[in-house]
């Protein structure tokens, strides 16, 4: 039986078409009117949707995601607008004190202390509360603000230098927020159900879930439970490719329903707002780690890397910073073979021609332009034009894939969208207009399919032609209909109820 979508209008003024769709894929294209059902003999149209002139276009992906940790920040403390230490430190008082916090360890979310005028330390948080631990976790992930009760309760070494301020950076803080789930996997799941049901509101039928989690088992649990919202690409990182072998997992290895194992992801260096990206310059104001930290030096990438290639594996490489980068295209040279590179936010001139000749990919987040735009300014003074640069990429032949880092930002690429065609948000002046792409370019970089013959039904239906929309529009971009190999995932009232109910949703 097949399925129609009728008077769908094609992106840049195309007149409008009816597609026809059977087994998730589409199988006819024609225009708008002509029927179609006799082209395949005997069959017929076994339910429409009346699309009404909308625009259609494939739907979206996010590349780089944290599902879990989304799914879990949107229930947190909110810490995004706090500008000081003190301030952060009264919104979580205002929230035990409301009743908000009710876990038996406060958490909160989305702190950026780079410019904060005062420094967040352990004994701030014991003065909102000393008996009950407070876990805050920066808005990069790559640290996390505790009082001594919290010390105290995950067994950190009090010893430690970074223990004594309370802020623990890389490592120790990913140890520390692996330990907060205090919730049951079926609230759990349920967190990511709804999450997944937002994400698809927004149009994402895809994305690359890089939760530093031994993510199959959390996957096909929630696949058993009925989760069919997104396709899934989870990530393996290095303290689970013995394991992942070991089951004969590799890239593309489908786990259940809509899941599959993707790339395995290793963290070599740190983050802009944390200042610990590993940069060719030092920081200025002389912090203890002046050029940053490199978590996995090449000696160790290159074997890691290696033997995770002849596993079967796709490689996907956070770097940050430009010395970062360029030890990863080092190490991708050495191998001999492509990958991708997570973030690459800071790159050196000398580099940018060196992701095509070496056949690695950007996966991008434009959106942390927006937010540090004015800490890039500050630690990276004079090297903001090279900064998120992702103009300068494509011009020099290079891949680039769009996503969110959620929770870093909100899963939804329409905000990716904007942020690279606009390089502006909230009316401010954009920044380094120069590295603005084409909405052509960012529209390819976040799908994954075409509207064509044979080609997966994962598509789209829009309000608005994204193609004349401007950055503001871009970011609320109304989605009418997302379908996910031809099932509805999510479809707005405004669409005919006579047409959806023929197709059962």
């Amino acid at each position: 039986m097949i399925r129609a979508i009728r008077n769908a209008r094609p992106l840049g003024g195309h007149e409008p078409i009816d597609l026809l769709i059977d087994d998730g894929v589409i199988v006819g294209i024609l225009p708008a009117g002509l029927g179609g059902a006799e082209l395949r003999g005997d069959e017929l149209v076994e339910g429409e949707i009346d699309l009404e002139g909308r625009h259609v276009m494939p739907a979206l992906w996010d590349e780089h995601v944290h599902m879990t940790q989304w799914a879990q920040h949107r229930r947190r403390i909110d810490l995004g607008g706090a500008e000081s230490a003190a301030e952060a430190a009264a919104i979580v008082r205002s929230a035990i004190g409301s009743g908000e916090a009710r876990d038996a360890v406060v958490v909160g979310v989305g702190f950026r202390d780079a410019l904060w005028p005062d420094a967040p330390t352990a004994a701030l948080l014991d003065q909102v509360s000393s008996d009950r631990p407070i876990v805050l976790i920066s808005a990069d992930v790559h640290c996390v603000w505790v009082n001594s009760a919290a010390l105290v309760h995950f067994g950190v070494d009090g010893d430690s230098a970074e223990a004594h301020e309370g802020v623990l950076r890389e490592d120790a803080a990913f140890a520390l927020t692996s330990r907060l789930d205090s919730t049951t996997d079926d609230e759990l799941d349920q967190w990511v159900a709804d999450a997944a049901a937002e994400a698809a509101r927004r149009g994402v039928v895809g994305i690359v879930d890089l939760e530093m989690r031994w993510n199959r088992d959390d996957w096909a649990r929630r696949v058993a439970r009925g989760f069919d919202a997104l396709r899934v690409e989870f990530g393996v990182y290095p303290q689970h490719l013995d394991q992942a072998i070991a089951l004969g997992l590799r890239s593309g290895t489908p786990v259940a329903g809509t899941v599959a194992v993707g790339p395995l992801k290793v963290i070599t260096d740190g983050s802009l707002n944390t200042r610990t990206a590993y940069c060719c310059d030092p920081y200025p104001d002389a912090p203890a780690e002046p050029y940053g930290r490199l978590n996995v030096p090449p000696c160790d990438l290159h074997p890691l890397l290696a033997r995770a290639s002849e596993a079967g594996f796709d490689l996907a490489v956070h770097a940050i910073g430009d010395g970062a980068n360029k030890l990863a295209l080092d190490v991708f040279a050495k191998l001999g073979r492509g990958g991708r590179i997570e973030h690459a936010q800071l790159v050196h001139e000398s580099d940018f021609g060196r992701f095509a000749a070496l056949g690695v990919t950007a996966s991008v987040q434009p959106e942390h332009a927006m937010d540090d735009r004015d800490v890039a300014e500050h630690y990276w003074s004079g090297r903001t034009g090279r900064a998120f640069a992702l103009r300068s990429l494509l011009d020099a032949g290079a891949r680039i894939v769009l996503g969110s880092d959620a929770p870093v930002a909100p899963l939804d690429p329409w905000q990716a969208i904007a942020a690279a065609t606009s390089r502006s948000r909230d009316a401010r002046p954009a920044f380094h207009p120069e590295q603005a792409i084409t909405i052509t370019e960012a529209l390819t970089a976040s799908t994954r399919t075409l509207v064509g013959l044979g080609e997966p039904a994962d598509l789209i239906a829009l309000d608005v032609d994204p193609l004349a929309a401007d950055g503001d529009t871009l970011r609320r971009m109304p989605v009418a209909l997302t379908m996910l190999g031809g099932r509805v995932t999510h479809h707005d009232r405004a669409l005919s109820a006579g047409a959806l109910a023929t197709v059962g949703v």
